[in-house]
């Protein structure tokens, strides 16, 4: 996530980052740095695990850190209230019928960084997100899927 594009999150999704950073930032930088000083006091770095998976683990905690940084710069609030109520938007709850079946879903059209298909909460850049942007009730969207195209109808928008 080293460009500037905008990162689309809900004020909750918001929150999550600037926690995960904190702990990561505040506890986790000095649980790794505690790791390391007590890897080096064992001695001989060169052949010590113990050292070189702290250091690994390091590392990893510092990407994470620069990523939700950048996160947070480029974050994008999704205002669930600024969209017209009858038009799919970021933040919208969509329910979708696919056409020939009496099978309801319920979604919820999020950014990317808080996407939870298994929960209802679906990318404004995955295939069914980005069909149903901007398209209102009754309306109908096709999606391809690895199976073939899918027509789903919209149903209600909340």
């Amino acid at each position: 996530m080293s460009n500037n594009q905008p990162v689309y999150l809900t004020e909750e999704g918001l929150q999550k980052v600037k926690d995960e950073l904190e702990y990561l930032t505040k506890t986790r930088r000095k649980e790794v740095a505690q790791m390391i000083a007590e890897a080096k006091a064992e001695g001989d770095l060169s052949e010590n695990a113990g050292y070189d998976e702290a250091k690994t683990v390091q590392g990893f905690v510092e990407g994470r850190i620069r990523e939700l940084e950048n996160v947070l710069k480029n974050a994008s609030i999704i205002d669930e209230g600024a969209a017209r109520a009858n038009i799919v938007a970021l933040g919208r709850t969509v329910i979708v019928r696919e056409v020939g079946t009496d099978y309801e879903e319920t979604y919820t059209i999020v950014g990317s960084l808080e996407a939870d298909p298994q929960n209802g909460r679906i990318s404004n850049e995955s295939p069914l997100g980005k069909a149903l942007l901007g398209k209102k009730k009754g309306q109908k969207v096709m999606v391809e899927s690895p199976g073939g195209e899918i027509k789903f109808e919209i149903l209600k928008i909340e």
